[in-house]
């Protein structure tokens, strides 16, 4: 692919304990649709209903986690709610997810299944590395499904590659312009880890991730888990 993902060292001195999983896949097929994927979101969102209120949600320990890391980096956690955290309160409400693609499918069931922020970019439309940072407050943002431009706040922390960011507050909004659809061929996706979830635990949820789009889309992999002190890898 001949890029980078890096992280920006000021994200590992705001938050040390960070552990962003990493799966790259190449070659991979996301024409279709896939029943059983389907069943097993339902499934998912079925067993999240029993177990769960929006009353007690923000108090599970792997929402407050992104929580307070909004709040660290100046977004009201009430106003601007983390991926997983929105799926859920999406499910809570009733709303059944509706499939979009093969490859969001997947990482959507991974991030109910886990309780963690999962997305990802077709590399095939991101311009240079992809690096997860600090915002200086003049990167631009084109919103998915939207023709409008926004520029970002300083601060935030925000995915973007040499030209725009790609997603915004940290996980909260992804960009249209490295959207995954059915043509997509390639793609490098990420699990976000902060305490409690562990080194340990990114690694069970990368190589479940691993198997459902090996499974589904098929493809070559490459995975890796970046942290304070492997802050890099090439793709």
């Amino acid at each position: 692919m001949g890029m980078k993902f890096i992280i920006d060292g000021q994200i590992f001195a705001k938050f040390p304990e960070l552990n962003i999983g990493i799966l790259a896949a190449r070659g991979m097929n996301n024409k279709g649709a896939e029943l059983e994927l389907k069943e097993l979101i339902a499934e998912q969102q079925k067993n999240i209903r029993c177990e769960f209120t929006a009353e007690i949600l923000s108090q599970q320990p792997r929402i407050a986690a992104w929580r307070k890391a909004y709040s660290a980096f100046g977004a009201k956690p009430k106003k601007y709610k983390s991926s997983v955290e929105s799926l859920y309160r999406m499910t809570l409400k009733g709303i059944d997810l509706r499939p979009i693609n093969t490859i969001v499918d997947v990482y959507n069931y991974i991030s109910l299944k886990h309780m963690v922020p999962a997305g990802g970019d077709d590399v095939s439309r991101v311009e240079g590395d992809i690096l997860l940072t600090v915002a200086e407050g003049n990167e631009t943002f084109r919103p998915l499904n939207s023709a409008e431009t926004e520029v970002v706040k300083q601060g935030e922390v925000v995915y973007r590659d040499n030209v725009e960011v790609l997603c915004r507050r940290w996980n909260w909004r992804e960009c249209d312009k490295t959207k995954m659809t059915e043509s997509t061929t390639a793609v490098v996706l990420v699990i976000e880890g902060l305490p409690p979830v562990t080194n340990e635990d990114v690694q069970g949820i990368l190589s479940d991730l691993h198997h459902l789009v090996e499974t589904y889309c098929g493809g070559d992999m490459q995975r890796a888990i970046l942290d304070a002190d492997n802050r890099e890898i090439a793709l």
